[in-house]
């Protein structure tokens, strides 16, 4: 019996799927049985850049039958699972911890750490797609009504690298991370964006370091406001020049550095949802305004704010751009989902004008009417410090912090945040491993180097 095709064109018969029964124990060991089968063949497999066609058409009937047996499984185990991995939801597990939990306990359910590193080995457009295993999992967990919520709590609790970085960020007022410099100036915390190199591009490292320093200006009780801007560049074109973002690095997801989990989840799950909801202080406490740090955040926009960049601007309580700057979320251009855009940007101007931005690649300049849409305040370049002053003193204002937590309330509900992101989460993985995708990013990445 085989999963799919083999080199010998022989009549093939495929193996069943596995019977589950609603039994945790026993549908735990029919899934881990059957997906071993699966990895049997993969096993016998050359790696995916060597494999002739046949080979591979058994290699994707292999993944395909294992990802339909670990939908099944988890239809009916996911609260069960989940409820084994944080002993009853007594723990808080960030959800990278959560996933190795669950690779070491339920066999099958989601890629072995070696089988995630076994994929590392090669560029994206030559693996397997490990990472759309795990995508399947967040989706179920997310999607729960029982587990998604506590999974949340977990990701809006402080980082432990936070936590080591409190006292002397408190003692000191400055913080100075690999691509993020923090500094608190009287009672605002200058987030500066400092990947330089890439014009302040997302990557792994840079999701790390915003996440701790958006921790630290939530903990720290001198802080009220958080500003995010974008550091100076090297670019030749933008030399010494502020940038605020160019979006995902697609040089890094070419070469499969960004990651589906520490990246594209945890950005989401982390310090942007942290920014917008605050820092969960207190799992155990009844109502939100107790169990949560919240402060008002500003954006500085200079140049462009591009992708992720744009995305940032939408859980913003005021954006100020400078007034040659501009906007935009190419997402179809790159054929990803632009994060959590396409629900936060359809709230804010329209679902016309939203659909033109995403589906159609408008760029918005803050010289068109239409960009008080997604900015608060166009100045001159030499106006910018003064305008992100004048914001940081409105909004430290104490009755800012309750309103915006209302405010924020009543335009996402959690359950909204939480549905979304579990569509997300099984979506954007599967993109990031499509054809067209990776073709996209193979021509931009070749066109890259040859103007280096």
């Amino acid at each position: 019996m085989t999963f799919g095709e083999t080199p010998d064109p022989g009549p093939v018969r495929p193996v069943p799927p596995p019977r589950f029964d609603g039994a945790l124990h026993s549908d735990t060991a029919a899934l881990a049985q059957y997906v071993a089968l699966g990895e049997a063949v993969l096993a016998g497999l050359p790696p995916r850049p060597e494999r002739d066609a046949a080979q591979q058409r058994s290699a994707a009937a292999a993944h395909a039958a294992a990802r339909a047996a670990r939908r099944r499984f988890l239809g009916r185990h996911t609260d069960a699972v989940y409820d084994v991995l944080t002993d009853g939801r007594s723990r808080h597990l960030r959800l990278p911890e959560l996933l190795e939990a669950a690779a070491e306990r339920f066999s099958g359910l989601v890629p072995t750490r070696e089988l995630l590193e076994s994929d590392r080995a090669f560029i994206q457009a030559e693996r397997d797609g490990r990472e759309i295993d795990q995508g399947i999992f967040c989706g179920a967990v997310l999607r729960s009504p029982l587990a998604g919520p506590h999974l949340v709590d977990a990701m809006l609790l402080p980082t432990a690298r936070a936590r080591e970085m409190l006292d002397e960020f408190r003692a000191t007022g400055r913080a100075e991370l690999k691509s993020v410099l923090l500094e608190r100036r009287g009672h605002a915390a200058h987030v500066t964006f400092r990947n330089a190199h890439c014009l302040n591009a997302e990557d792994n490292q840079l999701t790390a370091d915003l996440e701790t320093a958006v921790d630290l200006a939530l903990l720290d009780d001198a802080v009220r406001v958080g500003v995010l801007r974008g550091g100076a560049v090297d670019h030749p074109r933008y030399q010494g020049r502020r940038v605020f973002s160019a979006g995902i690095n697609l040089k890094d997801l070419r070469n499969g550095d960004i990651s589906f989990v520490d990246f594209l989840m945890v950005r989401e799950l982390g310090h942007i949802n942290k920014m917008f909801r605050g820092l969960l202080s207190d799992p155990s406490a009844g109502l939100w305004a107790d169990r949560v740090i919240q402060k008002s955040w500003v954006a500085a926009v200079d140049t462009f704010a591009i992708g992720g960049g744009m995305q940032l601007l939408l859980v913003m309580d005021r954006v100020i751009a400078e007034e040659n700057a501009y906007v935009s979320l190419p997402a179809a251009e790159e054929g990803i989902v632009p994060g959590l855009g396409n629900l936060r940007l359809t709230r804010l101007t329209g679902a016309r004008f939203a659909r033109q931005v995403i589906l159609g690649g408008r760029r918005i300049a803050m010289s068109d009417p239409d960009a008080r849409l997604v900015c608060d305040e166009v100045v001159p370049a030499e106006d910018m410090d003064s305008a992100v002053e004048r914001a940081v003193h409105e909004l430290g204002a104490p009755a800012v912090s309750a309103n915006r937590r209302m405010l924020n309330l009543a335009e996402e509900p959690l359950d909204t945040f939480r549905e979304y992101l579990a569509e997300f989460a099984v979506t954007q993985v599967a993109r990031a491993y499509s054809d067209d995708v990776l073709a996209k990013v193979e021509k931009r990445w070749q066109r890259s180097r040859a103007r280096t």
